[in-house]
């Protein structure tokens, strides 16, 4: 087809201005991609593994409520900016009653984070789901009582928590589950226990009842935190055993019982480490899809904002600043 002048002119005019265009999607796009930081917070095991195995810059940076339980350590995996934190700190010498785990999410929030990855070892309260195996709850049950489990004690903040998890960043895990060769059961309830003792044979009983899959020590009032700090949050659980609901072959004592949970354990850390690494590899697939817990405190405040002291604002302002 034969262009006039000015037709022509036209042409040019468009495919600049679509290149021009195209341009901004792309810088927007990787603007979407730089502003993603992934938070890795590993419990027992894998917490040592990952972080043992992570090069990368350590920093314990100090919060209002005083110094995370390790370093954090920042790199990068494939593209994607993570920090690494190990919940338990070095060698395993903080138990979870003891985390200070307002510190390691109000830092993770400091440095940027916009989800977090938790993961942690549990008690099976279900046959089918097997040590070895993995699990990323969809409900928790908190039966935690000695934990500070909000940011805001001089304020009235209530978050909504009836979906304790990210959806969007637990649907992408169970994506991420063809990584591992293992069953991934893509829901389940997790009970959180205060510790450090296990579980009575009446109580595991009694979880069952209620509803529990799972049974673990660590990730309450961390979900809570980390949805009042408005970052998306998911857990991969990793079954050690069958909690004491099953009785133990009669064969085992329980010194070969113990060596039973810390292999399976380590198996269930292999796992684990490779579906988390799948999921932040793969992490452009969710990067610019918005979670509920970005805007957890839109209408979560309800102190009025000219009876907010000055100093509180001071203190809270990284998680108030986009509202007060």
């Amino acid at each position: 087809m034969q262009m006039t002048g000015a037709f022509f002119l036209v042409v040019l005019r468009l495919r600049s201005n679509l290149a021009s265009l195209n341009m901004l999607f792309e810088t927007w796009s990787f603007q979407i991609m730089t502003d993603t930081k992934v938070g890795i917070i590993g419990g027992s095991g894998l917490g040592e593994a990952l972080c043992s195995d992570t090069a990368g810059e350590g920093t314990c940076p100090d919060t209002p409520f005083g110094k995370p339980t390790s370093p954090i350590i920042e790199t990068t995996w494939d593209g994607t900016a993570i920090a690494m934190l190990n919940r338990h700190g070095s060698g395993h010498t903080t138990p979870p009653s003891m985390i200070n785990y307002r510190a390691n999410i109000y830092a993770l929030k400091a440095i940027g984070c916009t989800h977090i990855i938790a993961s942690g070892a549990v008690g099976s309260l279900r046959e089918d789901m097997e040590p070895k195996h993995l699990a990323i709850p969809d409900q928790v049950i908190d039966k935690t009582s000695r934990r500070v489990g909000t940011f805001f004690d001089e304020l009235a903040v209530h978050v909504e928590f009836a979906t304790p998890f990210c959806p969007v960043l637990r649907a992408h895990l169970k994506n991420c589950g063809d990584a591992v060769e293992t069953t991934v059961h893509d829901a389940g309830t997790y009970v959180c226990m205060e510790g450090s003792a296990f579980s009575t044979r009446a109580e595991s009983e009694m979880h069952r009842q209620w509803g529990g899959d799972l049974i673990g020590m660590t990730i309450m009032p961390e979900a809570k935190l980390a949805r009042e700090a408005e970052i998306a949050y998911a857990v991969v659980a990793l079954p050690s055993d069958y909690d004491c609901w099953r009785p133990v072959p009669g064969q085992l004592d329980k010194h070969e019982l113990l060596k039973e949970i810390i292999e399976n354990l380590q198996s269930a850390t292999a796992n684990a480490i490779t579906l988390i690494k799948a999921a932040v590899s793969r992490f452009g697939e969710i990067a610019d899809k918005p979670s509920p817990a970005h805007s957890a405190l839109e209408l979560g405040i309800w102190t009025q904002p000219d009876h907010i002291p000055a100093e509180v604002k001071d203190k809270l302002g990284l998680l108030l600043k986009k509202y007060v």
